[in-house]
């Protein structure tokens, strides 16, 4: 892993050393020591920059005693490489996967295209729910569970971080669980977008053709490092933070935001929904 910029899959990997130092109760300091390095080349390695051999993380994970599976792990990553990085997590379930997770709860703006479904984190639990009993890759008596991690992630929506959601009409017109879910979720929707640091904007019908139709993503952007697109299907998902493919994703979400309604237009036709079910 050549010196670089911290990478997705780079984080992934200084992560993990870093959770297998700290269960030494060594410090940084200490363990550059010992092994006789400089403590700057311990602080790129677990920040994800690299600056180390091949030999250099076997050693360090044999002095630190991490298991086998650890290890594998570890090394797989280290030599991960390429523009996407996939995960196809054992559960099945991609949105729930921890690196998703720590992203999301390090950025400081998430911006999301949604075309099918009212976007994740501005689901109701009752209509996360639904979504999730739905899913063909989730046992059924895993589904409450499964659910409830999945709703949880709406905690972040607080002060502090930006959040930008582009929803097609057609994703809202959706009678996802029946009448009373499906208002409860336009309800919602309403009192979230009047959120100072949420921005929800509707690509309506008559919009027509878009450059959003090649599905959903969501793009994570963070103080320290580049911008990362997020992209998921049934059973696996992908990370992206190279220059190129963000680009292309900045300039959907531009093409999408110069066709999609105000706020103001867009809790108009939320409340027309909302009226026609009455």
């Amino acid at each position: 892993m050549p010196k670089r910029s911290s990478s997705v899959v780079g984080r992934e990997f200084g992560n993990g050393v870093r959770a297998i130092i700290a269960r030494t109760g060594l410090t940084h300091r200490r363990l550059a020591e010992l092994l006789g390095w400089q403590e700057a080349k311990i602080s790129d390695l677990t920040l994800g920059k690299g600056g180390v051999t091949e030999s250099d993380v076997l050693l360090l994970l044999a002095y630190c005693q991490a298991t086998v599976e650890e290890r594998e792990h570890l090394l797989a990553l280290f030599r991960e490489s390429g523009k996407a990085w996939l995960q196809i997590p054992e559960d099945g379930v991609p949105d729930q996967v921890r690196t998703l997770i720590d992203h999301e709860q390090d950025a400081e703006e998430i911006i999301c295209w949604s075309m099918i479904l009212v976007p994740g984190l501005l689901q109701t639990p009752e209509y996360c729910y639904v979504v999730t009993e739905h899913s063909k890759v989730i046992e059924a008596e895993k589904v409450p569970a499964v659910a409830a991690t999945r709703a949880a992630r709406a905690n972040i929506l607080q002060p502090g971080r930006k959040f930008v959601f582009l929803v097609h009409e057609q994703a809202l017109e959706l009678p996802v669980g029946g009448v009373e879910v499906w208002r409860e979720q336009l309800a919602h929707l309403l009192r979230m977008s009047v959120r100072k640091y949420i921005s929800f904007r509707i690509v309506p019908r008559s919009a027509g053709m878009h450059s959003g139709t090649s599905g959903d993503f969501r793009m994570m952007k963070f103080p320290k490092y580049p911008p990362v697109v997020y992209v998921e299907s049934v059973n696996y998902c992908l990370f992206f933070d190279d220059a190129e493919t963000i680009k292309v994703h900045e300039d959907i979400l531009t093409a999408l935001a110069a066709v999609a309604l105000t706020e103001a237009e867009s809790r108009e036709v939320i409340d027309n929904i909302l009226e026609g079910l009455s």
